[in-house]
């Protein structure tokens, strides 16, 4: 229905919920093509079914109370649209209390309007509504259905409501004109009438096709929160290609954006509880943990395969140490008593550092991955005259990357689990993904043993620079010929740095460059050499053996970062255990990783494996 030349303000109208079952499902109308006013202009919702993705209210939908993820009462059982355009599901309510309760006021009467939270993923601008323009959603997506209060659409007793992502992705959508003078006084003749509301429809229209286009650009590369960024600032459509394409990288087939990564809104990020999620899956009772089941089973969906557990977004933020209430070390300070959470002492890690370093990280693998490289180069030949040149075809190999699996676990009490805070559930994900990415930077740089990736220091190739037969202190020259290894090999470029632990960085600044006479040490107080820089970290070896010298060598490596690749498979995998430790009431969480690393080109490094720092 249109009405030209109408600004109406809030609309109420009462539509009763029907057919209440004794098996507690509800039948409802949740939307409809009631055009509806937004503060972009008038919205419609495209009811043909070729424009609403049902699938996640099909499976996964819940029934919440005010679009509260936190306040879920029931679940979404069917849903179809009719003849006449309008979207139905019958919906059953839980036996929770909270369930029991909103149940009874539906029955009662109490409680009639219906709203449906959603996405719109394609926005069309259609013919003038008056002094409003019209648009046409042709490919929008339901994401939940809510008791509310006041519905926005009444038309078939269904509201709708747009969630706090679109608004954010649209807004400001209209800026107000500034106020103009009907006319523009000259001095020789009339002026022309200038339309005020033309003027304020062009900047309207204009707005409206940028945030469009700059959205369908974040929506095409996964770049949403950059596309959220250039709609706030006021930047372009050209400003965000250009950024884009200075960023991107053709993927590989095999590549696909993390699927771990779900886009959740701010306010989804905060409302997530991992304690919620553990507790969930010990006691197979997800009534209470809406939100977390629905963000594993998309993971799960997207990844093809069911989790041991529990899959975890990696939008929150998210690597073997006991935690429980009664013990205070091991987890009663994080118990709700006047808990200074700012003040937490963390455990004392060792650095992480090879993304820093800018090793490319390959997230939402799939398959195994092959990457084709170049081997060997194309030979040239210089001929006589009418001679035909040999044959110099380059060769072609292929870097292979599998995953390998690295877990972690952490026992925690369940007094813990429901009495800690949420500083206590924040200490609780940053350690264990802090293990786990340790663990990741150690296979980096030395891994290579049983079920391990192999590293830096065990790839077949890297250059070596050798200190005798049973390890010497640090030299210049060894440092010199490490650089060189790189050089002569055309890899003198990219993310150059090097790369050792604290022993060898003192050690270098106590030794001289050339003799004993020399007033220069390898390394001076800044943390550099040769203008490259020298990143430290306890996750480089000191135990290593040369000849006599076993277990006291450490490794000094050289090279382009950029040429190491870090391959990870999947989300992270949750799986509680609450048998292990049953007799004390203790819940097992153990995380799980899948990752493999990968050189690309040996001749990028080149290492010493056997400085001496004593």
């Amino acid at each position: 229905m249109t009405q030209n030349n109408l600004k109406t303000g809030m609309l109420f109208r009462e539509v009763q919920i029907s057919d209440v079952a004794e098996d507690r499902t509800v039948s409802v109308a949740f939307s409809s093509e009631e055009p509806v006013e937004r503060f972009f202009g008038t919205e419609v919702l495209d009811h043909d079914a070729r424009s609403i993705r049902l699938g996640r209210l099909r499976e996964m939908g819940p029934l919440l109370v005010n679009h509260d993820p936190n306040d879920l009462v029931g679940k979404v059982e069917d849903v179809t649209v009719g003849q006449d355009r309008v979207a139905r599901a019958q919906v059953r309510f839980g036996k929770s209390d909270r369930a029991e309760e909103v149940f009874q006021d539906v029955k009662d009467g109490i409680r009639s309007g219906i709203s449906v939270g959603y996405h719109i993923h394609t926005l069309e601008e259609q013919d003038d509504k008056g002094d409003e323009k019209l648009f046409r959603a042709t490919d929008w997506e339901p994401m939940e259905i809510s008791l509310v209060t006041i519905p926005a659409d009444a038309s078939v007793g269904v509201g709708r409501s747009v969630d706090d992502s679109f608004i954010t992705r649209i807004k400001p959508l209209i800026e107000e004109v500034k106020p103009m003078t009907d006319k523009v006084e000259v001095v020789n003749e009339p002026a022309p009438s200038v339309d005020v509301e033309q003027i304020k429809k062009e900047a309207r229209r204009g707005e409206v096709s940028r945030v469009q286009d700059l959205i369908a650009l974040g929506d095409k590369f996964n770049k949403g929160d950059l596309a959220h960024q250039y709609i706030d600032g006021g930047r372009s459509v050209e400003e965000m290609r250009k950024a884009i394409l200075d960023d991107y990288e053709t993927p590989s087939p095999a590549v696909q954006s993390a699927p771990d990564n779900l886009d959740m809104e701010p306010k989804e990020r905060r409302s997530y509880s991992m304690f919620r999620a553990i507790n969930a899956s010990a006691s197979g009772d997800w009534s209470n943990a809406g939100l977390e089941r629905e963000a594993s089973k998309e993971i799960a969906k997207r990844l093809g395969k069911e989790p041991r557990g529990f899959y975890a977004p990696s939008d929150i933020e998210w690597g073997k140490r006991d935690m429980t209430v009664g013990s205070a070390t091991a987890g009663g300070n994080l118990k709700g008593t006047d808990l200074l959470a700012s003040d937490f002492v963390d455990a004392l890690r060792p650095k992480l550092v090879l993304a820093d370093l800018g090793a490319k990280m390959m997230t939402g693998l799939v398959g195994d991955v092959a990457i084709p490289a170049l081997n060997a180069k194309t030979s040239t030949y210089w001929v006589a005259e009418s001679g035909v040149p040999i044959e110099g075809a380059p060769t072609v190999r292929q870097i292979s990357m599998a995953p390998s699996t690295v877990g972690a676990y952490v026992d925690i009490s369940r007094k813990l689990s429901k009495q800690g805070t949420p500083d206590a559930e924040n200490i609780f994900r940053n350690d264990m993904v802090q293990q786990v990415a340790s663990a990741i930077d150690t296979v980096g740089i030395n891994g290579g043993g049983s079920n391990e990736p192999t590293g830096i220091l065990q790839t077949s190739g890297i250059g070596a620079t050798n200190m005798g037969d049973n390890g010497l202190a640090p030299t210049w020259e060894s440092v010199v010929n490490n650089v060189r290894e790189v050089s002569i090999d055309n890899a003198l470029g990219g993310n150059l740095a090097f790369l050792t632990n604290p022993k060898v960085v003192a050690k270098m600044r106590n030794v001289v460059r050339v003799s004993s006479t020399d007033s220069r040490f390898i390394m001076d107080d800044r943390n550099d050499l040769f203008g490259y820089r020298v990143v430290q970290t306890n996750n480089v070896p000191s135990n290593l053996t040369k000849g006599t010298s076993s277990g006291v060598c450490s490794a000094f490596i050289f090279g382009n970062f950029a040429d190491l690749i870090i391959g990870q498979w999947g989300g992270t995998d949750i799986l509680v255990d609450p048998y292990t430790g049953s007799g004390s009431g203790t819940i097992r969480v153990v995380v799980f990783a899948d990752v493999d690393i990968a050189v690309r080109h040996a001749q990028s490094f080149s290492a010493t494996q056997d400085y001496l720092t004593t």
